[in-house]
């Protein structure tokens, strides 16, 4: 069959070919239109972000204690910005005497009542980044909105505000925390309400004992942790009831505790604490017992030293290792328990130590200890025996492969 030749019909096909080619150019000329008027955009943004904070920094002490007028910069968008950014900046290195000269400042300047709008009224980033200022602050008028801002619906927005309560650093911002913790209407994650009340609270643990006898459930749990975080020897009695709750969460947090407590107070009751019925609880007394400096640690650790855990004895064996005046009469002491367990795990920790040549020449030159010297040697020879048979085997398996 024969075609006839249609030239509109191919003029028409040209013409489209045309219009697309010259649709795609003034396209592609919009967008780099658009990307050179951004970039001068931008840089016009910039090197006037740079002038105007070489003045205000030239200004600053004006600012600061109030010779310059706040009119002159409050009411042009970016002076405040860059002025309430320099302050907050500057409120983070603040010493105690520093810090209310700066506060005023932002008092006095309206930028302190702006941010606490903003966190009530705000929505969304608007409101968190509000939120998060009014922290840095450290304001005891942000406490306020800050608190509110726990009620919010929006998990983001009650985890900003956790944020910001925790870097007040005011003991008045973590009973706030307390308060929605106990009522049970803070559902935020656990590490945010543990890294602000511990820093609401790093000066006043205090604060924590009377929500901790009230708490229960998850809740007593995480201001236990806190408070075994923060322990102080000024705590004294009220860790001994801590260390008979019937949590063992609590249990273990005030073996923690107890480190920071003085020697005649603690020793006992972790003496107690290193025969609890939970590992961990026994392992938080063992590692309590290793920073008190007292000879009275000694029975407690041996005890530890022969515990059916393996984290505990290795911990044990750890502080055992390193008492060192003792060690003659620890090794004794441990190769009279007639524990194979033990001995294995004291004389590892001897050899990792590096104590080893040391209590060697000591038990030569005591008559009376031998025995103890062949025990020792005999000890470290096994255990090298079977660091040998387990490199060898994992070389095989290695191998096999």
């Amino acid at each position: 069959m024969d075609f006839a030749f249609n030239p509109g019909q191919e003029f028409a096909t040209a013409r489209l070919i045309l219009k697309a080619i010259l649709l795609s150019l003034l396209g592609i000329f919009h967008l780099i239109a658009f990307i050179a008027a951004r970039r001068w955009h931008r840089a016009r943004y910039f090197r006037k972000l740079s002038e105007r904070t070489l003045a205000l920094r030239s200004q600053w002490n004006g600012i600061i204690d109030g010779t310059v007028c706040p009119r002159t910069w409050r009411l042009n968008r970016l002076d405040c910005e860059l002025v309430e950014a320099m302050l907050l900046d500057s409120m983070e290195a603040a010493n105690a005497e520093q810090l209310p000269g700066l506060l005023a400042c932002l008092r006095s300047s309206g930028l302190l009542d702006l941010r606490i709008h903003q966190a009530r009224s705000a929505v969304g980033w608007r409101q968190r980044s509000a939120l998060v200022a009014l922290g840095r602050t450290r304001a005891l008028e942000a406490v306020a909105a800050l608190n509110e801002a726990l009620d919010s619906p929006a998990t983001e927005t009650r985890i900003a505000a956790a944020r910001g309560l925790g870097r007040t650093g005011l003991p008045q911002a973590a009973v706030a925390i307390l308060d929605h913790l106990l009522s049970g209407g803070l559902p935020i994650p656990e590490y945010t309400v543990k890294n602000a009340l511990a820093n609401c609270c790093r000066h006043s643990p205090q604060t924590l004992l009377p929500y901790l006898k009230d708490a229960g459930g998850p809740a007593r749990t995480i201001v236990a942790r806190v408070l075994a975080e923060l322990a102080t020897p000024a705590l004294g009695e009220d860790l001994i009831v801590l260390a008979t709750d019937g949590d063992a969460e609590v249990r273990a947090s005030a073996a923690r505790a107890m480190g920071a407590s003085q020697a005649s107070f603690a020793l006992p009751e972790l003496s107690v604490l290193v025969r609890d019925q939970e590992w961990f609880v026994r392992l938080r007394a063992v590692v309590a017992l290793s920073s008190i400096q007292e000879p009275g640690r000694i029975r407690p650790l041996l005890h530890a030293l022969c515990d059916s855990n393996r984290h505990v004895r290795q911990r044990a064996a750890c502080a055992l290792s390193q008492m060192g005046s003792h060690l003659e009469q620890i090794l004794s002491q441990v190769v009279d328990t007639q524990d194979s367990y033990a001995l294995q795990a004291f004389v590892s920790e001897l050899e990792r130590t590096g104590a080893t040549e040391r209590l060697l020449e000591v038990l030569h030159k005591s008559g009376d200890s031998a025995a103890a010297a062949q025990i020792l040697l005999q000890a470290i020879a096994n255990s090298r025996k079977e660091l040998s048979k387990s490199v060898e085997l994992s070389a095989a398996a290695a191998g096999g492969r």
